[in-house]
């Protein structure tokens, strides 16, 4: 007879506790590199602020926090308030940096309770929007990949300061990139690309009259050469006086603009700045309806009687295209020169100005 009473074969329990000791090691050392990352961020902000301050910047905040662990590095700065030595400036109340620990080149930062721009002697303009963000990545290039966006904004000036051109807009973008010669080579210049989609002018204003009432649509793109002479910063003159000395200058500029029932296509070989950031160069369109923007234009109430009497005269000796194909044979040359805007001899409104 078989005896039974024999005791059962004993089975070892490492295989079960092993891949949790695996895990618990593992997370020690993932939390461990997460808090080295993050402190390492901290620091280099830390570094850049105080770098910025020596060279006339003002920075303030109400304290910068980093959370998202396990597998997000996520900065949270309270009460921002950025001035250049320039006295343009952007203030949030909250500003928010996020990236993927395992891989912190690619930054992606919103702002979502809107910003404060201040654009020197002009004032203060909010700006809140449904969304407003930006990502940056290739931090290890000489040019990073930069992409904002403001969805849905509405730009209301604060008081005492000059109106905003546009009150609100479905969409605005932005985006740089290096510029390349060839397939992959790098240079001092960087790409840029601007987008308005549904752009609606503020009561009164320049761009209410342009676009007759209706929507502003654009596109413009460009090279902008010389582009490390922007990292000299600001100074007391404006955001762009050092690349603007350095001889920087806008290339490869074309585009398109839709203003009510007017379309244009413009180009420029180049486009500078001078001493004041007002735009000069030679701009060159083909349109298709061109009166009827000159007209709104015309009746805009910007700049002084002369300026409406000139866009009128302006618009009488424009010829008027037709329709369709036809339509976009009407070639225009805008000059920018002295602070002013020119269509002929026309001087029609100030040339804008970059900084």
């Amino acid at each position: 007879m078989t005896d039974t009473s024999a005791a059962a074969p004993h089975h070892s329990r490492k295989g079960l506790i092993i891949p949790f000791v695996i895990v618990a090691v593992g997370l020690v050392l993932w939390t461990g590199w997460w808090f080295f990352l993050t402190q390492q961020i901290e620091h280099r902000m830390e570094a850049k602020i105080a770098g910025l301050q020596q060279g006339g910047w003002t920075i303030e905040h109400a304290g910068i926090s980093t959370t998202g662990w396990p597998m997000h590095a996520r900065v949270t700065i309270k009460h921002l308030d950025v001035v250049a030595p320039s006295g343009h400036a952007i203030a949030a109340p909250e500003m928010i940096a996020q990236a993927n620990a395992y891989n912190p080149t690619r930054w992606v930062l919103a702002a979502p309770d809107g910003l404060t721009v201040t654009r020197g002697e002009k004032g203060k303009t909010a700006i809140r929007a449904e969304g407003i963000r930006m990502s940056v990545h290739g931090l290890t290039q000489r040019w990073p990949n930069v992409a904002l966006e403001l969805e849905k904004p509405v730009f209301t000036a604060l008081p005492d300061a000059e109106p905003f051109p546009v009150k609100q807009a479905r969409l605005v973008q932005f985006y740089m990139r290096p510029h390349l010669v060839g397939s992959d080579t790098p240079t001092d210049d960087v790409d840029v690309l601007f987008r308005l989609v549904d752009g609606e002018g503020r009561p009164n204003g320049p761009v209410e009259g342009f676009t007759q009432s209706g929507m502003l649509n654009a596109q413009i793109e460009a090279v902008i050469e010389k582009a490390s002479a922007l990292r000299k910063g600001a100074d007391a003159k404006g955001l762009l006086t050092a690349w603007t000395a350095a001889g920087g200058r806008f290339i490869d500029v074309k585009g398109q603009l839709q203003a009510g029932e007017s379309k244009a296509f413009v180009s420029s070989d180049a486009l500078s700045a001078d001493a004041k950031g007002r735009l000069e160069g030679q701009v060159f369109v083909r349109a298709e309806k061109p009166l009827a923007a000159i007209v709104g234009l015309a009746g805009a109430q910007q700049g002084g009687a002369l300026d409406r009497a000139a866009a009128a005269r302006a618009a009488a000796a424009t010829p008027q295209g037709g329709t369709g194909d036809a339509g976009q044979g009407v070639e225009l040359a805008i000059l920018f020169r002295g602070g002013r805007t020119y269509l002929g001899p026309f001087a029609l409104a100030p040339a804008p100005q970059l900084f």
